[in-house]
């Protein structure tokens, strides 16, 4: 699996670039945030996910890791593909996403292009479990237990350390606060 990429953008359009690491040049769909936001030859790094299907192997990029953990986390519910996934992400920040989760609101990921009523009731519900301890929290608290989550701890059990880490915030990069938690955590085995 390509985890991360650190390059040099080569190309760019609506919705995508070309990423050159070392010589070799991947194509990455990236939110249209990213896209705008960079200029060619401009030095960049994505958190990726690589989505593999019969007739392709897709890689999808994005600047924070919250946004990866969404990015999964979105395309884990039913009816809801990469794409769709990217789609939510380009047109919703992570703390929108989070917002509309916590206070049940379908209506946000109706706006989205290719969510329909349906699937954004789905959205809702299947995250709401996973996002509940942070209803009305701050985003970092949000992806920081997205995290922890998805790197295998259980919600109950993460959130008193997420909880910890962020009181003694202190200006620190959010590879830090996972750090932080990830000690907590590995002490209390």
């Amino acid at each position: 699996m390509i985890a991360s990429l650190s390059g040099k953008v080569s190309a760019k359009s609506s919705g995508s670039l070309v990423l050159e690491v070392s010589g070799v040049g991947y194509q990455v769909l990236v939110p249209g945030s990213i896209s705008s936001d960079v200029s060619v030859g401009q030095q960049l790094s994505l958190f990726t996910s690589l989505v593999v299907r019969e007739d392709a192997f897709t890689l999808f990029g994005f600047v924070e890791a919250e946004q990866l953990t969404l990015f999964d986390q979105l395309r884990g519910v039913s009816g809801v593909g990469p794409k769709t996934a990217l789609a939510a992400l380009s047109n919703l920040s992570a703390a929108q996403i989070a917002n509309a989760v916590a206070s049940d609101d379908s209506s946000a990921f109706e706006r989205v292009p290719g969510i329909g009523a349906k699937t954004a009731k789905l959205i809702v519900i299947s995250l709401a479990g996973k996002l509940k301890a942070f209803e009305g929290e701050n985003p970092d608290a949000v992806s920081l237990l997205a995290a922890m989550q998805s790197l295998g701890w259980t919600e109950r059990t993460a959130q008193p350390a997420v909880l910890q880490v962020l009181s003694n915030r202190a200006d620190k990069s959010f590879a830090e606060l996972i750090r932080e938690c990830l000690a907590l955590l590995g002490s209390q085995k």
